[in-house]
């Protein structure tokens, strides 16, 4: 299993997150934004959170231009698996990768803590490590978090089962609770909370730690 862990000038989540692809079991490669192609063989990219390019203009919308993201593009577009976490999320949203927009807080706030993170379905790669309707702690750290999407496509998401994760209690305003949405192959999941700051007992939980190893076990070779 291979995954490619994206690095931007401002992300400050990368090694976090490659640690967590590695103890679930995947050889890991950290890829520079200004590459223009991802590393053969790779079967999910990792897009990190942080503050890609300061947060300039709109989060997100400077690193959507990268290099690299038009190989991030290609892999999704031809079935590749991708997870974005937070300002990688932003960033998913931005490209048109994933549907909505992430804007600030309704608190206007930089929020930072661990909260309830209600499992919305188990019918993907990235969940089924989980019961739909499980509610595990995952750290947030973030000023834009706000998820935004119009009514048609919140009801879209719904309908086609695509609301990955929700608030138990809603820290940032999000429109209908949502934390984490997938694309409509299922291979793609945004979320603002960060499931690899939950992968250690050191770091004081662990609840993240299934969604690797569910991933892990999708993409191990039959």
């Amino acid at each position: 299993m291979k995954a490619a862990v994206i690095v931007f000038p401002g992300s400050n989540c990368d090694r976090d997150l490659a640690v967590a692809f590695e103890r679930a079991g995947f050889d890991v490669a950290m890829v520079w934004h200004k590459d223009a192609d991802l590393p053969e063989g790779v079967d999910i990219v990792g897009v990190p959170g942080g503050f890609s390019y300061g947060d300039y203009l709109r989060c997100g919308a400077i690193a959507a231009q990268s290099p690299i993201i038009r190989a991030v593009q290609a892999h999704t577009e031809r079935g590749g698996y991708a997870m974005g976490i937070c300002n990688g999320f932003q960033i998913l949203t931005e490209t048109g990768i994933l549907p909505g927009a992430l804007l600030r807080n309704a608190g206007l706030k930089y929020i930072c803590k661990t909260v309830g993170l209600k499992v919305a379905t188990s019918d993907s790669a990235f969940t089924e490590g989980y019961n739909a309707g499980d509610v595990i702690g995952i750290p947030i750290a973030h000023h834009d978090g706000n998820y935004f999407a119009d009514d048609d496509t919140v009801a879209m998401l719904h309908d086609q089962d695509r609301v990955a994760f929700t608030y138990d209690q809603n820290p940032n305003g999000s429109v209908a609770d949502i934390a984490g949405v997938l694309s409509q192959n299922r291979r793609v999941l945004g979320m603002m909370p960060h499931p690899e700051r939950a992968a250690d007992e050191g770091h004081g939980g662990t609840d993240g730690v299934a969604l690797f190893r569910a991933l892990a076990g999708v993409l191990t070779p039959a």
